[in-house]
C-alpha cells in the first residue's frame, strides 16, 4: 500500500516561519511577557514571604529531627503551651500572624550571594604553585596523576587561606602515596619550592602527615620581644628558657609585657636529680643573646641555689653579679677560672660521697649537698686558647666530673659559646650537654647539626636578639624568643629594663670599708653558718693553689689559721675577681697533706 503524502504545511518551513514573525505573534509574545511582569512586581511579597515561611519549615523541621526523642515532649508541650497565651492574649493571634509574616520576609529576602575561592591573583598563585610541584610530585606511569602540566589545582589544595595582603598564610596540600615522605631529602625539596612560591622573608612551619599523604603550610608570626626579665611561676628546678609558639606547648604562664599582663607559652628546662637533660649547651652568633641567656638564667638560679660564672670573654657582662648573695665568684681570669672551676669538681665529688654516706646510714642527703649549684661559663673556648698558650691546663677538663655526675650532686652546667669556636669545646661539654640552644641566623644545616633535629620551620636572615631555636633531649625543636635581660651596669640599656634587672638581683654581702670582713654589710651574723654566700668572708681560690702547692709548710695551727685564711692580705682587697662566700677551707689529715674542705670557718677548725 503507498503512503500518503503529509500536507504541504508540515513539510514546507515557510509557513510556520511567516506566522512566527508575523506581527500578531509578536504583540501577544510582548503582552505576555508584560503580564508576567506586572504580575510578579504584585505577587513579590507573597513570594517572599512563602520562600521565608519555607525556609522557616525546613529549619524547625531540621530542629525538630536533631531533638533528642527524651526531649521532643517537653518540647511540644512548651510550644503548646506557648500558642495557648497566643490565643488567650487580646489580639494575640493577630499579632502572632503579623510576626510570623514579618519572619518570613526577612527569612526569604534576596541575600546578595557571597563569594567563595579564591580571586583571580590568588588563583593565579596557587596554579603556580601547583605547577612548580608538578616535577617533583608526578611519575611516568600514574593513570590518574594528582600533579600534572596543566592539571586540576584544587584536587590537589582542599584548604588555602591568604591574609589580607594576598600572601599564601595556610595552604594544605594532598600527595600521591608513592611520595617518598619518610625521606629528609626529599621533603627538603617540597619545603624548598613551597617556601620560594609563597613567598621569602617570613618563617614557614611544614607539618607532614604521612598517614593522610598530606602537607600543611603554615606562615608563622614573629614571637613578641616586649617580654622582660620578671620572677616566672615556676616550680624549683624549673626555668624558663624563652618563649614560643602557643600550638607547640601545654602549658603557659603569666608575664607582664609593658602595661599588660597576659598568658604566654613558655620553653620550660627541668633540672634536678630526675632530669633527662641536666646541662644546656647555647651556641649562636657574637650578639645573638648568649650571654642575655645565661644572665636570666643566672638570675632565675639564684632563688634557690648558688651560682658561679666563668666569663671567659672578659667582657665585665656579669659584673653586676659580683657580690651578690648566693654568688659564689665571677672569674674572667685563667688563673682565678681554673682555681674556681677546680673547686667546683671537687665540690662535685664531695656532694656525691656525703650523700652515698648519708644513704647507707639510713639519713638524709645533707642540706648543703641539696641546695642546687650552678656553674655558668660563656665562651670557655678563649681561656683555653689562653691556657695553651701558657702551657696550662685546659680549664673545661675540670668540668668533666659536674657534667658526669652533676645530676645526682644537684650540680648543672650552662655552656656557651660562637659558632666559630665551637670546636673547641671538649667532648664532656659536647656529650653532657642534651639541651640545646641555637641563637641567631642560622641555616638548617647549622640548626640540624647542634640539635640533632631539622627546625619545621624555615629559617630567616634577619631576627631580633634572643631570637632562636631550642630542643630539651630528643623534644621537638622549638621556636625560642628570651627575654630581655640586658646587663644593668650598661649606657645603653633602658630605664625600665634596668629597674626589672636591679628588682631580681639579690642583696649585696660584700662588706663596706671599715666594717669587720667576717660579717654582712648590715652588720649582723648569718643565722645559719652553711649557708653559702650569707655573710662569708671573701676567699680567693688562688691561695688555696698557693697553700696546696706549699704542702705541710703553710699549715697552721687550727686556732688561728681560720681568721686568716679567708680575709684578704694588706695589699689585697676583695675585688670582682675574688669568688665571694666560697666555702672553701683548706685542712691537713694525719699524713700531713693538705686536702679541701667544704664548709665554713668553724667546721675548717673543727676538723683541724
Amino acid at each position: 500500500m503507498a503512503r500518503r503524502p503529509l500536507p504541504r504545511i508540515l513539510t514546507s518551513g515557510q509557513p510556520l516561519t511567516r506566522m512566527a514573525n508575523s506581527a500578531s505573534l509578536a504583540r501577544s509574545r510582548e503582552l505576555a511577557r508584560t503580564a508576567a511582569e506586572s504580575a510578579s512586581d504584585v505577587f513579590h511579597p507573597l513570594i517572599v514571604i512563602g520562600r521565608g515561611l519555607r525556609r522557616l519549615g525546613a529549619a524547625g523541621r531540621g530542629r525538630w529531627i536533631a531533638t533528642p526523642r527524651e526531649h521532643r515532649g517537653p518540647t511540644a508541650f512548651f510550644l503548646g503551651a506557648c500558642v495557648l497565651v497566643v490565643c488567650l492574649v487580646p489580639y494575640g493571634p493577630l499579632l502572632a500572624v503579623i510576626t510570623l509574616m514579618g519572619a518570613g520576609a526577612w527569612a526569604g529576602r534576596e541575600r546578595t550571594p557571597v563569594e567563595t575561592g579564591p580571586g583571580e591573583a590568588a588563583t593565579e598563585r596557587l596554579r603556580a604553585l601547583y605547577e612548580a610541584l608538578v616535577p617533583y610530585l608526578c611519575v611516568d606511569g600514574d593513570p590518574a596523576p594528582l600533579y600534572a602540566p596543566d592539571g586540576d589545582w584544587e584536587r590537589a589544595f582542599p584548604e588555602y587561606a591568604f591574609d589580607d595582603g594576598g600572601r599564601l598564610e595556610r595552604l594544605q596540600l594532598k600527595y600521591p602515596a608513592y611520595f617518598t615522605d619518610g625521606e629528609d631529602g626529599a621533603r627538603t625539596r617540597i619545603e624548598q619550592v613551597l617556601y620560594a612560591k609563597a613567598g621569602r622573608g617570613r618563617e614557614y612551619h611544614f607539618a607532614w602527615d604521612e598517614l593522610a599523604n598530606q602537607l600543611t603550610l603554615t606562615a608563622m608570626g614573629p614571637l613578641p620581644t616586649d617580654i622582660a626579665a620578671q620572677r616566672f611561676v615556676t616550680s624549683p628546678g624549673e626555668l624558663v628558657l624563652g618563649f614560643t609558639d602557643p600550638d607547640f606547648v601545654q602549658r603557659t604562664l603569666p608575664v607582664t609585657a609593658g602595661a599588660e599582663t597576659r598568658d604566654a607559652p613558655p620553653v620550660v628546662w627541668r633540672t634536678g636529680p630526675r632530669s633527662t637533660e641536666p646541662h644546656l649547651l647555647v651556641l649562636g652568633q657574637p650578639g645573638t643573646g648568649g650571654t642575655t641567656l645565661l644572665r636570666s638564667l643566672a638570675l632565675q638560679a639564684l632563688a634557690h641555689g648558688d651560682v658561679l660564672v666563668i666569663d671567659g670573654g672578659g667582657t665585665g657582662e656579669y659584673g653586676c653579679l659580683t657580690g651578690r648573695r648566693g654568688v659564689l665568684g665571677v672569674e674572667s681570669g685563667l688563673a682565678g677560672a681554673l682555681a674556681t672551676l677546680e673547686w667546683a669538681a671537687h665540690e662535685t665529688e664531695r656532694r656525691l660521697i656525703a650523700a652515698n654516706r648519708a644513704r647507707q646510714a639510713g639519713r638524709p642527703a645533707p642540706e648543703d649537698t641539696r641546695r642546687p649549684l650552678w656553674i655558668i661559663a660563656d665562651r670557655p673556648t678563649a681561656l683555653t686558647h689562653i691556657a695553651a698558650a701558657e702551657g696550662r691546663d685546659d680549664p673545661q677538663q675540670w668540668l668533666r666530673a659536674p657534667l658526669r655526675h652533676g645530676r645526682a650532686a644537684q650540680v648543672t652546667v650552662v655552656v656557651a659559646e660562637h659558632f666559630e669556636s665551637a670546636e673547641l669545646l671538649s667532648e664532656p661539654v659536647r656529650a653532657h650537654t642534651k639541651a640545646r640552644v641555637v641563637l641567631g641566623p642560622a641555616t638548617a644545616e647549622e640548626v640540624r647539626a647542634v640539635l640533632g633535629a631539622p627546625p619545621h620551620t624555615t629559617p630567616v636572615a634577619q631576627v631580633p636578639p634572643g631570637r632562636g631555636y631550642a630542643r630539651l633531649g630528643t623534644g621537638a625543636v622549638l621556636r625560642l624568643q628570651v627575654p630581655a635581660t640586658p646587663d644593668p651596669l650598661d649606657d645603653a640599656t633602658g630605664q625600665a629594663h634596668r629597674e626589672a634587672v636591679l628588682a631580681l638581683l639579690p642583696k649585696r654581702t660584700l662588706p663596706a670599708e671599715g666594717a669587720d670582713p667576717a660579717e654582712p654589710v648590715g652588720g649582723k651574723k648569718p643565722e645559719d653558718a652553711r649557708t653559702v654566700g650569707a655573710g662569708r668572708k671573701p676567699v680567693d681560690f688562688r691561695k688555696v693553689d698557693a697553700r696546696r702547692s706549699a704542702g705541710g709548710a703553710g699549715a697552721e695551727p687550727a686556732g688561728g689559721s681560720a681568721g686568716a685564711e679567708g680575709a684578704p692580705g694588706d695589699g689585697e682587697s676583695g675585688g670582682a675577681g675574688e669568688p665571694v662566700g666560697a666555702a672553701v677551707r683548706t685542712a691537713h689529715g694525719k699524713g700531713g697533706e693538705p686536702r679541701v674542705v667544704n664548709g665554713s670557718a668553724d667546721a675548717s677548725r673543727a676538723e683541724g
